[in-house]
């Protein structure tokens, strides 16, 4: 492999990390703050692709421009759910059986709406920037992935600025440091938790329609970004909102790279083989690994 070769990968690789970290900061958000795997995740990104998608044919709204629009909506049906639906589930420490049932049974609803409004064929999203590139010596860059991960990029920054800033972002890492701390400071957890799950949608329905402008989808889709996204908040340690980048990163090299040596069809097997080997080998994440060999040293 030559070094142009490797770098088109490397270049590849962290655009690609840069949507995978949004698809899975939502997870992360809502799991920190109310210990609730969203299983109904790849639903609320299939519902954010074809948002965009409409969006862009009835009214030629350009599809990133849509995904921006996606967070607020997303944001609201977030709450929505919580309230008629998550804030009945009892409150716990550990994820349960009830509200993995829940979202679920949700997800599946998702999924058989998108069936009976869209069908089952396959649509996609081609603007006059999906097959642009930008060619630097032998270096190309793809111009919808630029885009993509500035704007990905972008929402990043802002909750990192939201967690840090806000009052409302300092509860949320209070919480998913000790729920019983943060309620003896008086935090409004009902509350916390009711933003923290919209956010969290708001999230997933923005990395969906930000992957409808790479990739062709189905009511299926967002199925296999699913166990993506659990490797990726697992390496990174699934409270840690840093450690979702680092885990995104590495699951995008290591599925970049992975067609020099295996056929793209078997990416979602490596996807399995990392959630085994990051269970097993560091159940704490990435960022505990690390910290490890530093005391180590």
């Amino acid at each position: 492999m030559g070094a142009a070769e490797f770098v088109n990968l490397f270049i590849s690789a962290v655009l690609l990390a840069g949507i995978y970290a949004v698809m899975s900061l939502g997870m992360t958000v809502i799991y920190g703050v109310m210990k609730i795997i969203n299983l109904a995740h790849p639903g609320i990104m299939m519902l954010g692709a074809y948002f965009a998608y409409e969006l862009f044919e009835r009214t030629g709204l350009s599809p990133l421009v849509a995904a921006l629009l996606a967070v607020p909506v997303f944001f609201l049906v977030g709450m929505l759910i919580h309230w008629t639906l998550v804030r009945r589930l009892p409150p716990s420490d550990q994820p349960t059986l009830p509200s993995l049932l829940l979202l679920f049974g949700l997800w599946l609803v998702f999924q058989n709406i998108g069936y009976l409004v869209w069908g089952s064929t396959e649509k996609a999203i081609n603007t006059s920037l999906t097959l642009s590139t930008v060619a630097i010596g032998p270096i190309v860059i793809s111009g919808v992935r630029a885009v993509v991960f500035l704007l990905a990029l972008a929402s990043l920054v802002a909750l990192e600025i939201t967690l840090n800033r806000t009052w409302f972002g300092r509860a949320i890492r209070a919480l998913t440091q000790n729920r019983y701390a943060g309620q003896l400071v008086g935090i409004n957890t009902a509350r916390t938790a009711r933003v923290a799950f919209g956010l969290g949608i708001a999230f997933a329905g923005l990395a969906g329609a930000l992957l409808a402008n790479l990739y062709s989808f189905n009511p299926e889709f967002g199925r296999s970004f699913l166990i993506r996204a659990f490797v990726i908040i697992v390496l990174g340690g699934l409270e840690s909102f840093s450690g979702v980048a680092l885990g995104a990163l590495f699951v995008a090299l290591v599925e970049t790279f992975s067609i020099l040596v295996v056929d793209a069809a078997y990416q979602p097997a490596i996807s399995f083989a990392l959630l085994v080997v990051a269970l097993v080998a560091m159940p704490g994440g990435l960022a505990s690994l690390l910290a490890r060999r530093q005391r180590l040293a």
